[in-house]
């Protein structure tokens, strides 16, 4: 789904601003929204993610630091009790999530407890979260709770999610975002205005 990811890369990456601070932890989509970043200035990322980093370390004007921990070698992430440590030590503009579950009562969902806690602790310290997710985890189960819909400011995605999640995100205030892959035009659910 690697068009589909770039395209919520994409889009997301329209509602980040030049000149901010954000988190951007595991994630092939997380990924996806870095590669987007390459036109923006001075932006400073957080990052728990190697791949991420080396994906910005080209841009002259992005400041990237990167957090400690332990390696997960699949996907070059860094958790455990030194990354949490890291993350509490900033408060940040933005914040860019993965979730490998997405449930239609609104929890966001993953499989790894540690990678679980290096999310919670992201959202704490971020002023504003976007999640990025493509459908297909609207059809995962995972067991690990990350945290709920209402700690969300936007979610993209690339299809329109089931009727009860959009309902609790328009309850809870949380703009969503669908992006069309391979296509010029952006569809949005709803308006999503970028403030700094």
């Amino acid at each position: 789904a690697s068009d589909q990811k770039d395209a919520i890369g994409a889009l997301c990456a329209t509602h980040i601003p030049d000149g901010v601070s954000l988190f951007i932890n595991i994630g092939t989509t997380t990924e996806a929204v870095a590669r987007a970043l390459s036109n923006h200035r001075n932006l400073m990322v957080i990052t728990n993610n190697l791949n991420v980093a080396q994906l910005l370390a080209a841009e002259p004007t992005c400041d990237v630091v990167i957090a400690g921990g332990v390696l997960r070698r699949s996907d070059g992430g860094l958790t455990g009790d030194a990354t949490l440590e890291f993350i509490s030590r900033f408060k940040v503009d933005y914040a860019v999530i993965g979730a490998s579950s997405i449930d239609p009562d609104g929890s966001l969902l993953d499989y790894d407890m540690r990678e679980v806690q290096v999310s919670q602790a992201i959202i704490r310290n971020a002023r504003r979260t976007f999640l990025v997710a493509d459908h297909t985890k609207f059809t995962r189960t995972a067991p690990a709770r990350i945290g709920d819909v209402r700690d969300l400011t936007g979610f993209f995605t690339d299809r329109p999610p089931p009727v009860e999640f959009m309902d609790r995100c328009e309850a809870a205030g949380v703009d969503v975002a669908v992006a069309q892959p391979q296509s010029p035009e952006i569809r949005t659910q709803t308006n999503m205005e970028s403030t700094a």
